[in-house]
This record gives C-alpha cells, sequence and structure tokens, in this order.
C-alpha cells in the first residue's frame, strides 16, 4: 500500500526508500517482528481460554512431551496475522506473483486452521482426513502455478551449479509446481514436532531465499550469475522478509519450554509460502538444499511407514525423524540446536549454487 501510495505521490527525499525493495524488505521484516511481539501475549491467553485443554499430545510419542498438555496451539494465527499486515504496508500489490504466494500461504493457513480446529474440538491427534486435506492443498497450490506460469512464462527446471542447464517440462511443469508446494507444506509440517524446531529453519530458508529472489528479480545479477531471471521476483524478498520477522516474533513466544504451538496453521502456511516463492524464482531444486532438513523429516516418514507395511519392522524408532534421536536419548534442546545448525550448513550450500555455475 506504501509502495503504491510513494509511486502515485512521488514522495521527495527520504520518503523515497519505499521505493527500494531493500528497505521495504527490512521494513517488512521489522514490522511483523514488531506486531508480533505485540499481540502475542493478548494472543496467547485468548487462545488457551478458547481451547482449554490445549493441543492433543500423541500418547505413542516421546514420554517427555506429555507435559505440554495444556499448551495451545493455532499460534500460526500469530504469524499470518503480522505477516499479512506487514506485507499489505510494504509490498508491491499489482504484482500477480505476490498474490500468487499470498494465495498459498493463505490459502494454506485456512486448511491448517481447519485440521488444527478438527483436533482441538475432538480432543484427537488425528484431524481431518488427509485425502481431503491434500486435495484442498493440491487445489490451492494447482491455482497458484497457473498464475505463475502466465506470468513468468517459463516452465522449466533448472539444475543448480550448472550455468544455462535446465529441463523442459513444458504443461508438466504445472504438476511439478504444484508438487513442490504442497510438499513443502507438508514437509514443514511434519518438522513442526519440538519447540522451536521447524521456526528457525523456515527463517534461515526465507533469508536465503530473500537473496535468491531479490537476485533473480535483477536481469544484471540474474546474467552475471547465470541464474533465470524472473521479473518483478524482487519483490517476493519482501515476502521472505515478512516471514522472517513474523516467525521471530513467534520464536518468542515458541521457545522452550513453549507458551504456544504453531500447529498445522503456521506450518502449512509457512512451508506452502516457501515453495511457492522457490516456484516463482525458479529455484524449485535449490529449496531442496536449503529447505534438506525438511525434506529429511518428510523422507523418513515416507521410509517409516513403507518399510513398516511391507516389513512389519521399523527404520527408525520413532518417525518424523527428530523424535528417532529423542528415543536415542538426545535432550529435546539438544535435537533443536542441532537441527539449526544442518539447516544454516544447507543455507550456505544453496546460496554457493548461485555463483557455482
Amino acid at each position: 500500500m506504501l509502495y503504491v501510495l510513494s509511486e502515485w505521490l512521488h514522495f521527495p527525499s527520504v520518503l523515497n526508500l519505499i521505493r527500494y525493495q531493500s528497505f521495504r524488505a527490512g521494513a517488512a521484516l521489522m514490522t511483523a517482528l514488531v506486531i508480533g511481539m505485540v499481540i502475542g501475549p493478548r494472543f496467547i491467553i485468548m487462545l488457551r481460554m478458547r481451547q482449554g485443554k490445549g493441543q492433543p499430545i500423541r500418547e505413542d510419542g516421546p514420554q517427555s512431551h506429555l507435559a505440554k498438555r495444556g499448551t495451545p496451539t493455532m499460534g500460526g494465527l500469530m504469524i499470518l496475522i503480522s505477516l499479512i499486515v506487514s506485507l499489505m504496508l510494504w509490498m508491491d500489490l499489482s504484482s500477480p506473483l505476490v498474490w500468487a504466494c499470498l494465495a498459498v500461504t493463505v490459502g494454506f493457513g485456512v486448511i491448517g486452521f481447519l485440521d488444527d480446529y478438527d483436533k482441538v474440538k475432538k480432543r484427537s491427534t488425528a484431524g481431518i482426513s488427509s485425502k481431503a486435506r491434500l486435495l484442498a492443498e493440491f487445489v490451492v497450490a494447482g491455482v497458484a502455478a497457473w498464475i505463475i506460469v502466465h506470468q513468468v512464462d517459463n516452465t522449466n527446471v533448472y539444475i543448480p551449479f550448472l550455468s544455462n542447464r535446465y529441463i523442459p517440462l513444458g504443461p508438466f511443469y504445472y504438476v511439478f509446481a504444484a508438487v513442490v508446494m504442497v510438499g513443502a507444506g507438508n514437509a514443514v509440517n511434519l518438522t513442526d514436532g519440538l519447540d522451536g524446531l521447524a521456526t528457525m529453519p523456515v527463517i534461515i530458508a526465507a533469508g536465503t531465499f530473500a537473496i535468491i529472489a531479490y537476485l533473480a528479480g535483477r536481469i544484471d545479477y540474474a546474467h552475471y550469475l547465470g541464474i533465470p531471471h524472473v521479473a518483478r521476483a524482487g519483490e517476493l524478498a519482501i515476502l521472505c522478509a515478512g516471514i522472517m520477522g513474523a516467525c521471530l516474533a513467534f520464536l518468542w513466544f515458541n521457545a522452550p519450554p513453549a507458551a504456544v504451538f504453531m500447529g498445522d496453521t503456521g506450518s502449512l502456511a509457512l512451508g506452502g509460502a516457501l515453495g511457492a516463492i522457490a516456484v516463482a524464482a525458479h529455484h524449485e531444486i535449490v529449496l531442496a538444499i536449503v529447505g534438506g532438513l525438511f525434506v529429511l523429516e518428510a523422507v523418513s516418514v515416507i521410509v517409516q511407514v513403507a518399510v513398516y507395511k511391507r516389513t512389519g519392522k521399523r527404520v527408525f524408532r520413532m518417525a518424523p525423524i527428530h523424535h528417532h534421536f529423542e528415543q536415542l536419548g538426545w535432550q529435546e534442546s539438544t535435537v533443536v540446536v542441532r537441527f539449526w545448525i544442518v539447516s544454516i550448513i544447507l543455507a550456505m550450500i544453496g546460496l554457493s549454487t548461485l555463483k557455482l555455475r
């Protein structure tokens, strides 16, 4: 909104900074952070009053988690509120890429909210039908993929570490893009099992893609680095910055011992946002590197289920894999911090793909 006003009114001197994406990215981060910190305490009280017993805890999970009974969930609403208000102020809302990514973020957030609500209402960890949830996610992701492809007019999947090497998917790119978004949303959702575990890796991934989106949106930098140029992709750096600010505020309340859980409301929305940004910036494979921790968590569940159905044996003591390490005797805080370190390393590898081509 402020960007549009600056274009209409031609703000003088210092206020002209609003036109710069770098300035608006920093402003979006700080705005989301402040809003999240301000609304956090009262929001948590409201959730606790409305939910009573809080998020249901798995009886077959680590016994240390039973002490978390009564902790409210749906904290992702705090993230979405602070993020959306910040973006409405600082983003260029005339860009279709912006609306496509926001559609995935909000759409996945609504799906996650319905799942969380069902869990709290029924006092069950099951939630809504997985088939219904996936169908809804693919509908949202499919619409976003259509908008992005018709805006960018590019259906190639670019290979990292190689300059101008890509796989032309043609019409199959719509399916690929939707799978990336849905996969990212559910991978982050599976990672969100310990206090702060998913939040910091999301912040790290968002920070990484803020740089990637900004560079992809600049034709001079894109040509120099040998990465695909996507017109107006720089606006997505502001979305990434807003995600960082909103998640930092949430982490203040989610740090061990958590006063509130993110829930599917937040994890699905954040994962979907990262997937949509990666598709819009044409760095889908790089997302698998930067978000390698999320991929590992999702693969651990897939492998566990597939092997158990076939042989009746478990590969891991418990899936997702963060629970496996807990069962090995690692403290929750140890698992969380070490997984954060892994995320930082993967982000550095992901950024290196920009130059090593």
